[in-house]
């Protein structure tokens, strides 16, 4: 569901002692629609997440890390300048609306005290955060709006700042059972129970006028007593953080449990709404940004893995008639042993096949514009040619494979990227592989190298994971020592996972633990029971003129496993 405004109040009444008194720290812009404000009060560090995506928006604390880009945004070194070292004074939600006033205190550049508001509307598509001065005026705003819509609600820096506009229906808070009966008998009999609610009131979502409707058995005379009986206990603040799964997955959020599912979702209480929200969101949105960020880059892989396929599968065909040779040679050298029999001017000649049993007769075509010699001579140096083509192709084939092979490693490790920097450089290895041209006059990527993954076994060794095919190489062949254990997922891409046991070997729960880490961070992911092979890395080898990340290896072990999210996490460090 979206954070409808009855979810707002309870934000809202969560928020208020935490949040006022509190002085602003640090703000931070790490998508377009999304800001971070850190702020410090009764010696807590906390974050105060603000998102405006159309299905996304919330404003919760947020127990998440949040990277930046390489330059802030003109919004957030705004929002910088005025927040920075301000206090937070007060948080109001105006007339049950899905809106929030920030009230901040700051100071000018010559040090005077300056009044400010943040308004973050959740609003859907129309959703902002609009920094207000203390005279009532748009400093600037998130997204700016000049046309279309009420023209008192175009959002550009130095217009007045207005509420949103009231909705024509009667807002349900304000309603006593008499009134609400009075207008359910009112609304279109012909629409469904949950229809006529939601466009009789205004304060109610979709999904809580679904919710009344089958408390009331979907009966209108029910209804309002329902509907009493819940704006009694949301005007007592007795609202619960509970999150609704399918299959483990987050399906569905609310303030109270949801009758509707039945038993096609589970739920799980939360202590808090901030953590209701975090629990909801940052697994797909992390998993969103990261396809996004990585769209670009794989449209530049996969365009060459696919310019690399069709040529490759032009090659093969090319091979195939590489194979015709030897018939080429058996019917010149036929041809040469019956030159006798030819006349020039002949179009076809037929001889005896001696390397046949029984020598049964064969018709070999001849050019008419030639002697027989010259067709002689034409036969084998298309044989000659032939034989020439198969050993280039074939060490072309065997080239344009290692370079599919690579490509698809990457896209894999694209899949897999989890921060802006695994990008960057998983970029700067195909620059350096010249698959991406650099631009002109384009600056390096100022991004700080970082290190493998790195995890602790519930035993204490420690277990390192590549991030990209450079990094691979990296670990395998010049950090990790001869003694140490290299585990791959058998048959499929994936990064080089190290256990460093410094000639100690290691038990078996280390290895099965990072066997799981090798499955998880392969191709073979969602794939169940995986095979993940596994051998000291003395036994591990970079052949000579391979691709980034390619390696063979012997006297190696085989383990079955299947990657586990919750011991990732659990042992990541």
């Amino acid at each position: 569901m979206a954070l409808d405004a009855i979810m707002l109040s309870a934000l809202v009444a969560e928020l208020k002692p935490k949040l006022e008194g509190a002085r602003i720290d640090k703000v931070q812009q790490p998508e377009r629609e999304q800001v971070v404000i850190s702020v410090r009060n009764n010696g807590e560090n906390m974050r105060l997440l603000i998102n405006i995506g159309a299905g996304s928006g919330r404003v919760c604390l947020s127990s998440q890390s949040f990277e930046n880009p390489a330059e802030p945004p003109m919004f957030c070194m705004l929002l910088r300048k005025y927040l920075v070292s301000g206090r937070i004074e007060k948080l109001t939600q105006p007339d049950w609306e899905r809106l929030l006033l920030v009230d901040i205190m700051s100071h000018n550049e010559l040090g005077d005290s300056i009044n400010l508001k943040l308004a973050v509307e959740l609003m859907g598509r129309s959703s902002n955060l609009v920094l207000i001065g203390d005279d009532g005026r748009i400093i600037d705003c998130l997204r700016r709006m000049d046309y279309g819509g009420d023209a008192e609600r175009r959002m550009l820096p130095g217009m007045i700042y207005r509420l949103p506009p009231k909705q024509k229906k009667p807002l349900v808070f304000d309603c006593d059972v008499e009134q609400i009966k009075s207008l359910l008998s009112a609304s279109d009999a012909s629409r469904p129970l949950d229809k006529r609610l939601l466009d009789t009131f205004s304060g109610l979502s979709p999904l809580v006028c679904r919710e009344l409707a089958e408390r009331a058995f979907n009966d209108i005379d029910c209804l309002p007593d329902a509907l009493d009986a819940f704006l009694s206990t949301v005007r007592a603040g007795e609202l619960s953080p509970v999150l609704f799964t399918k299959d483990g997955k987050p399906a569905e959020f609310s303030f109270m449990h949801l009758k509707q599912y039945g038993n096609e979702l589970t739920a799980q209480s939360f202590d808090s709404f901030s953590e209701l929200l975090d629990a909801y969101y940052s697994k797909r949105e992390q998993t969103e940004r990261r396809r996004r960020r990585a769209r670009e880059l794989s449209h530049s892989v996969k365009t060459a893995r696919d310019r690399i396929a069709r040529k490759l599968a032009s090659q093969h065909e090319e091979l195939k008639r590489t194979l015709s040779r030897d018939e080429i040679r058996k019917n010149a050298e036929l041809l040469t042993a019956n030159l006798y029999r030819v006349k020039k001017g002949d179009s076809f000649v037929e001889v005896e096949d001696y390397y046949a049993e029984g020598s049964p007769l064969v018709r070999i075509e001849l050019d008419t514009l030639k002697t027989p010699q010259q067709n002689c001579a034409k036969m084998f140096k298309e044989y000659n040619k032939l034989k020439t083509a198969e050993a280039h192709l074939t060490e072309l084939t065997q080239q344009g494979e290692k370079q599919l092979d690579y490509l698809n490693s990457v896209l894999d490790e694209l899949e897999r990227a989890e921060t802006e920097r695994d990008l960057s450089e998983i970029r700067q290895e195909l620059i350096q592989t010249d698959y991406i041209k650099k631009q002109k006059g384009t600056k390096p990527d100022k991004v700080k190298k970082q290190g493998p993954m790195h995890f602790v076994s519930s035993d204490g060794f420690d277990i390192f994971v590549g991030r990209s095919n450079s990094q691979n190489d990296e670990l395998t062949t010049k950090t990790a020592r001869r003694t140490d254990i290299w585990l791959h997922a058998k048959t499929v891409h994936g990064s080089h996972v190290i256990i460093s046991c410094d000639g100690v070997t290691p038990p078996e729960s280390t290895i099965a633990e990072a066997a799981s880490i090798a499955a998880y961070y392969s191709q073979a992911r969602q794939s169940g029971k995986t095979a993940v092979d596994y051998t000291m890395v003395r036994f591990v080898r970079k052949p000579s003129g391979s691709m980034p990340g390619k390696v063979i290896y012997t006297d190696y072990s085989t383990v079955m496993t299947q990657s586990d999210e919750n011991l990732i996490e659990k042992l990541k460090k």
